[in-house]
C-alpha cells in the first residue's frame, strides 16, 4: 500500500451536509461540471455549488428530465452528453474548451447499479463498466486542457463501498466467460472508479490536478437502486416493512444531503490542499480495510468505513488505465 490512505480528521462526519461541508466558501469564478447532476446527489451537489456562487454544467441523455429536474435551480446550465456514445462526449468535451475557460471541479456522479442481465453497450462492454468507468475516463481526458488551465483542479470520481464486491477482473472485464453477476459487475465498476482516481492524481500532480474517488454511503432516497431487492434492503437495515429509508449514518444509511456531503468536500474544501489520489467516505480519507477472507457479504463490514487494498492499488490502477486507453481509444493529451 503506497498510498496515502490516512484520515486528517477533518472536523465533519458520518451526518455531516453538503451545505455544512461548503459553508463560508466562495466559487465565484469558479465553473464545475457535475454529471449525474440532475438526479440523487449529483442534484444536490448543483444545488450547494450553485448556492456557493459556481457556474455549474451538468451533462444530459435526457434533457428535458433534466430541465424538469433542474426547474428550481435555473442557473444550471443544461448541456447534451451521453456517456455511452463517444461522439456525444467530444462533442461537450469541444463545445467547453471552445470556450477557453478554465475547469476548476469537474464531479463524475453520474452512475448504474445491479442491472439485472448482462446488458452490452454499442462498443460490446458490460454497461455498468461502460457508464459508470469508460464514459468517465473519455470525458476526463478529454476535458484535460481546461482541467490544466485551471492551475489547481480537482476531479471527484464517485466510487462506493461497493467497490468491495469485486475487484477489476482484467482477464474477463465483459462477462464472456463467467457467470453475470449484479453485484460483481457494479462492483467491478465501483472498484474502477477508485482506480481511476489513483492514476489520475499521478498524471495530474504536476499541473495542479488532484484526483479523489468518494464512497458517499447508502442512499436509498435515490433512482441508483431501482434493480435492487427490496428484501435485501430491508434485512440489512436500509429500509422499514412499508418501503421507506431509514436514516442511520452511523450504519452508513443517508439522506441525500448527507450522502453529497463527501463529494462536494473532496471536490472544493482547502484541506485536501496538496493531497490526491485517495479514497474518501465520511468527509475525510478512508482507511485500508483488510479483506475478509472467503466470499465477501456485504453485512459483514456494512458500518465499517475503510478501502479494500484492492481499489487503491497503483499497480491495477496503471493496469486500469491501459486497458482504458485501449478500449477507449483517448489518451492524455500531449
Amino acid at each position: 500500500m503506497t498510498i496515502p490512505q490516512t484520515p486528517i480528521g477533518s472536523g465533519f462526519g458520518k451526518a455531516s451536509t453538503a451545505d455544512q461541508v461548503i459553508a463560508g466558501i466562495d466559487l465565484a469564478g469558479k465553473t464545475a461540471i457535475v454529471t449525474g447532476g440532475y438526479s440523487g446527489l449529483g442534484l444536490e451537489t448543483v444545488r450547494v455549488f450553485l448556492a456557493a456562487g459556481a457556474r455549474v454544467i451538468v451533462p444530459a441523455r435526457d434533457v428535458g428530465r433534466a430541465r424538469t429536474a433542474l426547474a428550481a435551480l435555473p442557473a444550471a446550465e443544461i448541456w447534451p452528453m451521453d456517456l455511452l456514445d463517444p461522439a456525444s462526449i467530444d462533442a461537450f468535451a469541444e463545445r467547453f474548451l471552445a470556450e477557453g475557460r478554465p475547469l476548476q471541479i469537474l464531479v463524475n456522479s453520474a452512475g448504474i447499479m445491479a442491472l439485472p442481465e448482462l446488458t452490452l453497450d454499442p462498443r460490446g462492454h458490460e454497461l455498468q463498466f461502460a457508464t459508470n468507468h469508460l464514459g468517465h475516463f473519455q470525458l476526463t481526458l478529454r476535458l484535460w486542457p481546461a482541467l490544466k488551465a485551471a492551475l489547481g483542479a480537482r476531479v471527484v470520481s464517485v466510487s462506493s463501498l461497493g467497490h468491495r464486491f469485486s475487484p477489476v477482473v482484467f482477464e474477463d472485464i465483459d462477462f464472456r466467460d463467467r457467470a453475470y453477476s449484479p453485484f460483481a459487475a457494479y462492483g467491478q465498476s465501483k472498484t474502477a472508479n477508485a482506480l481511476f482516481a489513483v492514476a489520475l492524481d499521478k498524471r495530474g500532480v504536476k499541473d495542479g490536478i488532484r484526483a479523489f474517488a468518494v464512497h458517499p454511503g447508502g442512499i436509498v432516497e435515490t433512482n441508483l437502486g431501482k434493480y435492487v431487492d427490496p428484501a435485501m434492503l430491508r434485512d440489512l437495515g436500509a429500509i422499514d416493512a412499508e418501503g421507506k429509508a431509514i436514516i442511520n449514518p452511523e450504519r452508513g444509511f443517508k439522506t441525500p444531503a448527507m450522502g453529497a456531503a463527501t463529494q462536494v468536500w473532496c471536490a472544493i474544501h482547502p484541506a485536501l490542499a496538496g493531497k490526491g489520489g485517495v479514497y474518501c467516505e465520511d468527509c475525510d480519507i478512508s482507511v485500508p480495510l483488510a479483506p475478509p477472507q472467503g466470499e465477501y457479504a456485504l453485512g459483514d463490514t456494512l458500518g465499517q468505513g475503510g478501502v479494500f487494498p484492492h481499489a487503491v492499488d497503483p499497480v491495477a490502477a496503471e493496469k486500469l488505465w491501459a486497458l482504458s486507453e485501449e478500449l477507449t481509444g483517448v489518451h492524455l493529451p500531449a
